[in-house]
């Protein structure tokens, strides 16, 4: 018997060392997804809807963190109806043949200041994959984690608005992720 307390004793002291990261669910609603680029000089901008994924989170264990997220392409949305229809043809997002515009994590490191993150990961946008690295914020809630990041994306490295010389190459997507705990 007093092997069995010793063993049990040992046990918990080894499981208080063990963290578990803890799974996630994105919640669309309560989410953003926005971008901005210039066309004909003007600033466009839009936002994605249909946030779904998983995020595996835990700030002291960043290693087994994981991000795996998508956006429903056809749900651009720039409030001109003619310019998001035109969005979803073939020279665009092509939503007939790719559905959805994803981003999944490789690598998640603790910046030095606060609760600031960089996240290295691939965005795939009509089945074309770039590897990007960005800054984001893990604000806890209760049962819920906030993301918010912001990053530089180039259209072209997506084979995104053809060969236009009218609209700009490069975009700003902002990300306010809400996910809640499973």
């Amino acid at each position: 018997m007093k092997i069995f307390k010793i063993l049990l004793f040992i046990y918990f002291i080894g499981m208080q060392n063990i963290t578990i990261a803890q799974n996630y669910s994105v919640i669309d609603e309560g989410s953003s997804v926005t971008f901005s680029i210039k066309n004909l000089g003007f600033t466009v901008n839009g936002s994605f809807k249909n946030l779904q994924g998983n995020i595996v989170f835990d700030a002291n264990h960043l290693s087994t963190s994981t991000f795996n997220v998508t956006v429903s392409a056809a749900s651009v949305d720039t409030k001109n109806n003619a310019r998001d229809k035109h969005l979803k043809k073939e020279d665009y997002f092509d939503v007939d043949k790719y559905s959805t515009i994803a981003f999944i994590s490789d690598k998640i490191e603790k910046e030095t200041t606060g609760n600031t993150y960089k996240i290295t990961g691939r965005f795939i946008i009509k089945n074309q994959s770039k590897q990007v690295t960005f800054n984001f914020s893990a604000t806890p809630n209760t049962n819920s984690l906030t993301f918010l990041g912001k990053v530089n994306l180039n259209r072209r490295d997506f084979k995104v608005g053809g060969s236009s010389l009218i609209l700009s190459d490069n975009l700003s997507l902002s990300l306010n992720v809400l996910a809640r705990k499973k």
